[in-house]
């Protein structure tokens, strides 16, 4: 207990409470003051509860701390049996109730800062059943769940941006970066527009050199569609191939088999099919829903911390040992015929487990001989498609010969990277070496520069050294880009002129095509109308064909709904008939006992039963209307009377917090105030 005074008085005096306490100042506090403090930490927590609890009622108060503890998860030492006792303690604020909630509450401060933060968005608010049978308050229930939702969403995507790393500063130095390299770019663009408007016919060439890239990109897309078409026409042979071959499987074994041993692995397959449909998947269904529910529940609820999950672990184990001393008294308690049962239930759980298994390794092994026979397939194509067929025999050992030559290259080759790896990294530290002497070196020079005052000489040159290098590569790379444009253009000229020449026979051709065409298309026309008329008529007649036989299929459907109606009314009468004959039988039996089974009798006995019944009702309710008014007068009594003490109470709580200015004696049937 000390140190948990320790704490909450250490934590009391930092940011942001800063109470100036001691270990004996925070323990004598009064319970209004030790309230008070609660309060300040709970409006830490949440800043709606920053309220002085003065100028609100006690009940007020514990109802305030009340809901927002419940909503922190927090649980009493004593458990659910003292919750009457812990709220009693913390509405006259006593110690023993009030100091674990504060020692609670100060070890958690962020997480539950947190906590109440969602509490706000994600407690529910508890609508009755009824009130959503109206459509406008569903609906905005609904929009309200969905809004729910979208703040969790938000909310976790909000968490996994924080704690992704990604930095605002490295963002924008990446944006002026960027910027930075587009001014470089724009300005290189300028330069390089500037040196080619000095050029004679320079938009000229300028045009030709973006046709000439419009059409590269246009040969590129064509090449692209290309090779698309051509592995869509690889993939569709290749489909092909497996379907011609899985044909001739399944051929083959129709030729090989008889019906019996079909008819008799229909027969498996179909059991097989029965008992996953009818008992395995349900199961399994039902075992995914249930945990989809529970996941749900648990996604639901919020965050849980450490030590809430420690409780619950002691609680799980706790039940584990009742569950196990429970099976412990029952083993005891059972009798030698139950013992029996148990172990012909044991020998039938085994049973089915036994079957869930072996239903689960022929699944796997279906699954496995599909996958295998999938990859025997492709393989098979393969084979076919490379031109070449399966290796057997002699082929197949010469086969291994050579792959045992060719791995023997392989781990010479893998040794000599090996070797070359070292190499590199031998020639890498010495090349680390040598830059740091030249670094040495550098600053050496620079000293020397510096005493000689001469600094920055040796920067100097090596500027101008690659100034001049790079001056005289941009001189080089403007020659080369005339040159090229020149070339181009000279290209780009014997290119058009070959494909005039290359064009004028097929222009001759087309002239004469078109004519040819043009003789053509009447007869095309006149064809064309004769085999729409024609079309238009069969269509028609397939339509009223089509028509009838949906008539008489409907027909054929309501004879056949009537005669099953009228089957299963013809059984019902029939079963009806049975029973009153039946009841006949036993209403003119002999027997008093037989009798007594009878539907009248035991409608009879139940009409009794029922009038009794509301004879005594009618006496209740004669009471109640008799007594109505003498129990009003009453509870009105009891009501004035409970007005009287809460004003008794009020008066004496008042003259509790206001300063005494006398004292009163009391006397038989008198009271003398004396000042």
């Amino acid at each position: 207990m000390s140190e948990q005074l320790k704490f909450i008085v250490e934590q009391l005096n930092k940011e942001p409470f800063k109470k100036n306490f001691n270990l004996i100042t925070f323990d004598s506090l009064e319970p209004m003051q030790l309230l008070q403090t609660l309060s300040d930490v709970l409006a830490e927590i949440d800043p709606k509860q920053a309220i002085d609890i003065r100028e609100e009622l006690p009940e007020q108060t514990a109802k305030r701390m009340f809901t927002l503890l419940g909503m922190l998860k927090y649980k009493p030492s004593g458990g659910m049996s003292e919750v009457s006792s812990f709220r009693q303690g913390l509405v006259s604020g006593s110690k023993p109730v009030v100091h674990p909630i504060l020692h609670w509450l100060l070890q958690r401060i962020p997480e539950l800062k947190k906590r109440a933060y969602l509490a706000r968005f994600l407690v529910k608010l508890e609508v009755p059943a009824e009130f959503l049978q109206d459509d406008v308050i569903a609906e905005t229930y609904h929009q309200y769940e969905e809004l729910v939702e979208g703040f969790k969403n938000i909310h976790k995507e909000c968490e996994q941006l924080k704690s992704s790393g990604f930095s605002t500063a490295e963002i924008r130095r990446d944006i002026v970066a960027m910027e930075e390299e587009k001014d470089q770019l724009i300005k290189r663009v300028e330069r390089l527009r500037k040196r080619v408007e000095a050029v004679a016919n320079h938009q000229r060439m300028l045009d030709l050199a973006r046709q000439l890239r419009v059409e590269r990109e246009r040969e590129e897309s064509l090449a692209h569609q290309k090779q698309e078409q051509k592995n869509q026409l690889f993939q569709a042979e290749q489909r092909l191939q497996r379907c011609q071959i899985q044909l001739k499987d399944l051929q083959q074994a129709a030729a090989d088999e008889k019906p019996e041993s079909l008819m008799k692995r229909l027969e498996e397959d179909i059991k097989f099919n029965s008992y996953m449909v009818s008992e395995k998947l349900p199961r399994e269904l039902e075992n995914m829903r249930k945990v989809v529910q529970y996941l749900q529940k648990v996604a639901s609820e919020p965050a849980m911390g450490q030590a809430e999950l420690r409780e619950l672990e002691d609680k799980i184990r706790e039940t584990n040992t009742e569950i196990n001393h429970l099976i412990e008294k029952r083993m005891m308690r059972n009798d030698p015929m139950d013992d029996k049962l148990s172990l012909f239930r044991q020998q039938a759980a085994i049973i089915v487990r036994k079957k869930e298994t072996k239903v689960e390794e022929l699944q796997e092994a279906r699954e496995e001989l599909a996958a295998v026979e999938r990859e025997l397939n492709m393989k098979t194509s393969q084979a076919q498609e490379r031109g070449g067929e399966l290796i057997r025999g002699d082929e197949f050992k010469r086969y291994v010969a050579k792959m045992r030559g060719k791995s023997s290259t392989y781990k010479k080759k893998r040794q000599e990277i090996a070797e070359l790896k070292a190499e590199y990294g031998v020639l890498q530290r010495t090349e680390e070496i040598l830059r740091e002497r030249h670094t040495a070196g550098q600053q050496q020079l620079q000293s020397l520069e510096a005493q000689r005052g001469i600094s920055g000489y040796s920067d100097t040159q090596e500027e101008l050294e690659r100034v001049s290098a790079i001056k005289s590569e941009l001189d080089e790379m403007k020659g080369r880009t005339l040159d090229d444009m020149s070339e181009m253009v000279k290209k780009l000229n014997s290119v058009i002129a070959e494909k005039k020449s290359a064009l004028s026979p097929l222009i001759k051709d087309l002239r004469a095509l078109r004519q040819e065409h043009a003789e053509l298309a009447p007869e095309y026309e006149e064809k064309k109308a004769q085999y729409e008329t024609c079309a238009a008529g069969l269509e028609s007649n397939r339509s009223t064909l089509e028509q009838e036989v949906r008539t008489l299929r409907e027909e054929t459907a309501q004879e056949e709904s009537r005669y099953h109606h009228i089957n299963c009314e013809r059984e019902i009468i029939e079963s009806q008939i049975q029973r009153a004959a039946e009841q006949s039988k036993i209403s003119q039996s002999m027997d008093v006992q037989v009798r007594r089974t009878a539907l009248r009798e035991k409608y009879i006995a139940n009409t009794a039963e029922q009038e009794s019944l509301g004879k005594v009702l009618r006496q209740q309710v004669k009471q109640v209307r008799e007594n109505q008014e003498p129990n009003m007068r009453q509870m009105k009594m009891w009501k004035d009377l409970e007005t009287l003490l809460e004003c008794k109470k009020q008066c004496y709580l008042k003259a509790q917090s206001q300063a005494p200015i006398g004292h009163v004696i009391q006397d038989v049937g008198k009271d003398m105030l004396v000042l």
